[in-house]
């Protein structure tokens, strides 16, 4: 089970639900340092130093600090933080239900899921259930760590799932970006482009995709430990340029599309090996019990 990172409490109207919190992703790290490159990979040590007394300080002798104005500085403890005097304070505040189509993706933030104990069992159920049949979610509002935030949450299997998210002020207006103006797509593109999009979403499976980045820097790590020649990016593929053809490189990339989803690989190809070998032994017993029944 997830470590814990805080006990909270649902607000529900009337009802406070105990509930705790816990990371829902993990991270895909290499563990990577920072080195000195001139004397062959020492490693680099960041000090704390007082610029006061120009020493260099534990670090149970730093805290957070607010410099005002008038340059006076306030020291504040981790006593004063976890008591703020916020009324989410401890809390997960539910605001409202809306549907989910409700939600910005770009408001979502980090992702948590929800535990109870048999102390808040049945409105913890109740909670999840009503949201899971009435296809709405919760948005609340929660301070978590050193800060407060919205949140939304959702039932998740069985579980009460979490995400905290951007205020609405924090959220950059998409009219910021400029795009040069271009006439409306014709029909027979508009038609082609539904094709390219079926044909990338038959068969997809999210669960087969996996962290490249990762698997690519511990190639190019495995290659300098070797005394190789680490292994370089491939060439782009894209075809650019506002001249290109764009009906023959859509109907290039439906016929590159079909032809990669025709192809079974990970899971799918385990999964079809696996049939035909299951087939095989049924047609091979059905065969053999004929002999059977024959003798």
């Amino acid at each position: 089970m997830p470590q814990t990172i805080i006990k909270l409490a649902i607000t529900w109207g009337l009802l406070s639900i105990p509930v705790t919190v816990h990371a829902a992703t993990k991270e895909h790290e290499v563990p990577l340092r920072q080195v000195h490159t001139r004397c062959g990979g020492g490693r680099v040590r960041l000090r704390r130093y007082c610029e006061h007394e120009d020493v260099e300080i534990p670090f149970e002798e730093v805290a957070p600090g607010y410099e005002a104005p008038d340059g006076r500085v306030v020291i504040l403890s981790d006593d004063d933080l976890a008591d703020l005097p916020l009324p989410t304070a401890r809390r997960i505040e539910i605001l409202a239900f809306v549907d989910a189509d409700q939600i910005d993706p770009l408001a979502l933030d980090t992702a948590y899921y929800l535990g109870t104990g048999p102390v808040g069992a049945r409105p913890y159920a109740l909670l999840r259930d009503a949201m899971r049949k009435s296809g709405r979610v919760a948005i609340a509002r929660t301070a978590l760590r050193t800060r407060e935030s919205l949140a939304v949450l959702w039932a998740r299997d069985e579980v009460i799932a979490m995400q905290t998210m951007l205020w609405p002020d924090q959220l950059r207006p998409a009219q910021e970006i400029t795009v040069p103006e271009t006439p409306p797509a014709r029909r027979q593109e508009l038609q082609m482009a539904y094709n390219l999009m079926d044909a990338m979403g038959s068969g997809f499976d999210l669960s087969e995709q996996h962290d490249a980045y990762s698997r690519a820097l511990q190639r190019v790590v495995a290659a300098r430990l070797q005394g190789m020649e680490p292994p370089h990016a491939p060439e782009s593929r894209g075809v650019e340029g506002a001249t290109v053809d764009l009906m023959a490189v859509l109907q290039q990339s439906v016929d590159a599309a079909q032809t990669r989803r025709a192809k079974p690989t990970g899971r799918k190809a385990a999964k079809k090996t696996a049939a035909k070998k299951t087939a095989a032994k049924k047609t091979a017993a059905k065969k053999a019990h004929r002999r059977r029944s024959a003798g």
